[in-house]
């Protein structure tokens, strides 16, 4: 399984930048807004690399990394608007084992987060290359065929796709489809799912009446078939 890479900033619009990078580098991620919320996180997901930023509202990503170090061992990447180098040399002491200032290169930080794992023992992920039965994507030129035929999806199918394929078997509420695919998610808007697994079903699946990639789970939302 590919590794999970947990998000730490305030900043809702980088928070959803950098997930896109990273889920197209194969990792798997979840957010958090604030350092109180991510110590509820990291203990429920046990991510593999934690991506953190300093000045944030609630806790801050010192108060963070006391708290976390306490209990959690995953490496911390911590991000950064503030350039002085006592603030550089504290958060390293505190446990980070890499410091990066904003604004950044998301494709930078994919590098980093890469090395990181690398030192710490991680295994990266292997493949862009993701292959259910007849489908295929591939992260790296971004584009879906089935049965050797490319097709065209929206970037928000594309997304929704990317997320089932990675986590083949794991069972997605709306919301937490809305929350990986975009970065945030409100209330009223969790059944524009539907509408979007409607349109990608009639692209991916040889008769969307009956689909055999993406399945509804009654009561929860859907999965992807992991028996392909």
């Amino acid at each position: 399984m590919n590794q999970l890479i947990l998000i730490v900033d305030d900043e809702v619009n980088l928070v959803s930048v950098v997930r896109g990078y990273l889920e197209q580098a194969g990792y798997r991620v979840v957010s958090a807004y604030d350092g109180r919320q991510a110590l509820f996180v990291a203990r429920e997901q046990q991510p593999d690399l934690i991506i953190l930023d300093i000045m944030m509202p609630i806790m801050d990503g010192f108060a963070f990394m006391r708290e976390y170090n306490r209990e959690g061992k995953a490496p911390i990447i911590a991000l950064t608007a503030r350039i002085d180098e006592a603030d550089k040399v504290l958060g390293l002491e505190m446990g980070a084992d890499d410091y990066i200032t904003k604004p950044f290169s998301p494709r930078e930080l994919v590098a980093r987060v890469r090395a990181v794992l690398r030192r710490s023992g991680a295994v990266t992920p292997e493949s862009n290359l993701l292959r259910a039965g007849q489908l295929q994507l591939d992260r790296d030129a971004h584009m879906v065929s089935v049965a050797g035929q490319e097709i065209e999806l929206t970037p928000m199918e594309y997304s929704l796709l990317n997320i089932f394929m990675t986590n083949p078997g794991r069972a997605f509420n709306r919301m937490e489809l809305l929350e990986r695919a975009q970065g945030f998610a409100y209330d009223g808007y969790e059944r524009t799912v539907d509408v979007h697994i409607k349109n990608l079903r009639k692209k991916i699946e040889l008769d969307a009446s009956q689909p055999e990639y993406i399945l509804t789970v009654f009561g929860v939302g859907y999965r992807f078939n992991s028996n392909l």
